[in-house]
């Protein structure tokens, strides 16, 4: 989509400017009419290079603009001072090009939620609802103090889980490198040494003696194969099939699995208590919710229990039936659901599900350090055994 860069007048006949994206001159001129402004000449911006992936911008990085946006707010700043205070302040130059945006699209006239809204990838639906219905309550300190607080908690739960992932994953690596290495740059020394004693090789020997043959022969499918293989996996998982196989497989994963329904449930329950505190509709909190679930078993869920709701039912009949949510998290639901405290009981349930991912990651970490170790030590350890094996029966036969 274009983006045009306009300039006018407001009907106090205060100048305004700024940047919109449109599809034509003629949507952007309806919109500022909309807004109230009279435009005196919009012109269309060239179209920037910009080779990317991602957006540059760290979740923290909006975590700590959201706080401190919420504390200036609080204290009674325009604004628009505030949005020109934190792009000033701001060391990532991605971000601060975003707020800039963001504030131009506020003095020109728009809401903030709106402006808001240009900016999708950083400022997602539950971001900018929760700020749109802090906009129309008249409470848009709070609403920014309960975002931030919602951002940095799951921030913190995003940290437990990618920590918990890293140390196995890395020894998993290191270990397959190692693996790989003496399989095609060691064993093919023993190989040659073998090969000139002219002797029967026992069994072991010779099944790693193939393997490594194999490894050197083929190095180039192979590597070729796991790539293209790679690739393919991450284009399957991002369709919709793929994507609710794997993370039905995740569920299934023994320890790894209980770690993700944990954290599963806790992002669901606090986002969902997060929304319906700041007022938006039970509806929209859950449509948003399964949109952030990170989970695609959980998001059908949360979808099942939309359509439930919108034919007069409870939600805790889809989310009982999907056997993802241990029962005493149903049970507290729809206690929530039956006393009108569903925002107060579902945070509760957040907390205890954050001290449970604390329990899940050192499970997981106390469980994986001994099965890499062992594992280690079968793989490298019969190896070494296996091309050893020859000189022992050298050795057995001079004596």
């Amino acid at each position: 989509m274009p983006v045009f860069e306009y300039k006018g007048k407001t009907m106090a006949g205060a100048a305004v400017q700024g940047t919109m994206k449109a599809n034509t001159r003629a949507d952007l001129e309806r919109v500022l009419r909309q807004n109230r402004i009279m435009v005196s000449s919009i012109s269309k911006r060239a179209p920037e290079i910009d080779i990317k992936f991602g957006t540059g911008i760290k979740r923290v990085e909006v975590s700590r603009f959201t706080r401190q946006f919420a504390t200036m707010i609080g204290a009674g700043l325009p604004m628009v001072q505030c949005l020109e205070i934190l792009g000033s302040q701001t060391e990532n130059k991605e971000l601060a090009k975003v707020i800039s945006s963001v504030r131009d699209g506020v003095q020109g006239g728009a809401t903030l939620s709106d402006a808001m809204k240009r900016h999708p990838k950083i400022f997602d639906d539950l971001y900018t609802n929760m700020v749109e219905a802090g906009e129309v309550g008249g409470a848009l300190d709070s609403i920014l103090v309960r975002l931030a607080v919602y951002r940095e908690k799951a921030d913190q739960l995003i940290r437990k889980v990618k920590g918990a992932m890293v140390y196995p994953s890395v020894v998993m690596i290191v270990a397959g490198l190692v693996t790989f290495g003496m399989l095609t740059f060691i064993v093919p020394v023993f190989a040659k040494m073998f090969s000139g004693l002219g002797a029967e090789l026992p069994g072991p020997t010779k099944v790693v003696l193939s393997i490594s043959h194999f490894l050197s022969s083929n190095i180039l499918y192979i590597l070729i194969g796991l790539i293209g293989s790679l690739v393919a996996f991450i284009y399957w998982r991002r369709t919709p099939q793929g994507g609710l196989a794997v993370d039905k497989a995740m569920l299934r994963v023994p320890v790894l699995g209980n770690l993700v329904r944990k954290s599963s449930v806790a992002r669901f329950t606090r986002t969902l208590a997060t929304l319906l505190a700041s007022g938006v509709s039970i509806i929209e909190a859950l449509e948003i919710t399964a949109k952030t679930a990170g989970n695609k078993v959980v998001a059908k869920a949360i979808n099942k229990s939309v359509v439930a709701i919108a034919e007069g039912d409870t939600i805790t009949g889809p989310l009982k039936a999907s056997g993802v949510f241990p029962p005493m998290v149903i049970q507290m639901i729809g206690v929530g659901e039956k006393t009108g405290g569903l925002d107060d009981m579902l945070n509760k349930i957040a907390d205890f599900y954050d001290e449970e991912v604390d329990e899940a990651v050192s499970a997981l970490t106390s469980i994986i350090e001994p099965v890499i170790i062992v594992f280690m030590g079968i793989v490298i350890g019969g190896i070494m055994i296996a091309m050893y094996l020859p000189m022992f029966d050298i050795i057995g036969k001079f004596n």
